[in-house]
């Protein structure tokens, strides 16, 4: 009996609930680079597998690498089913992808379709996904009614979008969806996607709003750590009206005291991003920094970080784009529930409040 074969279906509706899993059976270096949301992998050919059969099909004969590869694929096959599929019952039902839709997943599919359970191959595989990603991210328009959370550094504005969400607010999360919280010391245990899964998070995300609803974005330059913002939000973003949160120096270095406690837990990272500095500020100022990193003084090491650092790029980059605020929100603390009343403050600005 032929493989039924599954379109992708659009971002929002990825997959409907008739299938039980999504199997990826690419190799795991393609799988950790980038996969469809969800999807589990179950590779046919590992990588040094999948190396070997191209270099046969290339230098040797196309014939020759398919026995070879259809021999590797049984046996990998034979693995899973012993394995992770052994206590599957039989009304089980997996949708299968490989690279284009071809022939791992297929030789995948057809021996569990033997089986006895209801196996679909995605048409196009992974190749499809990747479009998808990339139509949503340059032809489609940026979100309707989009608003930028703008501030100096510690004006907790990702804790804002969170307590915003939970207003009821549509918020993109771009500092989440890259794992980074934007600036040297903004690395996350876990470390950060790669740009494509990156782009296949922010492109459901973005999928997933209510065009006809505000969304607020927080600001951030054109790079999140190492991945990239799509050229068109980019540009969406800086022409998007703009909330500026203005907090004092000293309420803003008592929140990133608590804000970063993941980091000044870790006193050989914290000494180690302050000693990147290096290039950019005298040699006393870091040893006075790293002083206070040893010695645990932190407030005070956020107070000299903001007003040398981080402050006069910000202003500098502002003037640069002319990205003055249409609106500022003056806070004096951003203790928990100051940033409560915040946030109801931002989503009223927004026309979200009530």
């Amino acid at each position: 009996m032929p493989l039924t074969k599954t379109a992708l279906p659009s971002l929002p509706a990825l997959f409907d609930a008739r299938f039980d899993a999504v199997i990826d059976v690419r190799s795991p270096a393609e799988y950790a680079e980038d996969h469809l949301p969800g999807a589990i992998n179950l590779p046919v050919l590992d990588d040094e597998e999948r190396a070997r059969v191209g270099t046969i099909y290339k230098q040797q004969s196309p014939f020759l690498a398919r026995k070879i590869g259809a021999a590797l694929v049984a046996r990998n096959a034979a693995r899973h089913l012993e394995g992770p599929l052994a206590g599957l019952e039989g009304g089980w039902r997996p949708l299968v992808y490989c690279w284009r839709g071809g022939q791992r997943s297929g030789s995948f599919a057809t021996i569990l379709s033997q089986v006895g359970w209801r196996v679909e191959v995605l048409d196009g595989g992974y190749k499809a996904w990747r479009r998808l990603v990339i139509d949503a991210l340059t032809d489609a328009p940026p979100p309707c009614g989009l608003w930028v959370l703008d501030g100096n550094t510690g004006s907790a504005k990702t804790e804002l979008l969170h307590r915003l969400r939970g207003l009821g607010v549509q918020v993109v999360d771009l500092e989440g969806l890259a794992n980074h919280r934007g600036s040297l010391f903004g690395h996350m245990a876990g470390g950060q996607p790669g740009q494509k899964a990156f782009e296949g998070r922010l492109a459901l995300a973005l999928a997933g709003l209510d065009p006809a609803r505000p969304v607020v974005v927080e600001a951030e330059s054109s790079r999140i750590g190492d991945l990239l913002l799509p050229k068109g939000l980019w540009a969406a973003m800086g022409r998007a009206p703009r909330l500026r949160i203005a907090a004092p120096l000293t309420a803003r270095a008592r929140y990133l005291a608590r804000a970063y406690a993941d980091l000044t837990a870790d006193a050989a990272r914290l000494a180690s991003v302050i000693d990147s500095l290096r290039p950019l500020h005298p040699a006393e100022r870091i040893e006075e920094w790293q002083a206070l990193a040893a010695s645990g003084g932190f407030e005070t090491l956020a107070e000299g970080l903001m007003r040398e650092h981080y402050d006069p790029r910000y202003e500098k980059h502002r003037a640069r784009f002319g990205s003055d605020a249409d609106r500022e929100l003056a806070c004096d603390n951003l203790e928990p529930e100051a940033l409560d009343v915040l946030a109801g403050r931002i989503a009223a600005a927004m026309g979200e409040g009530g």
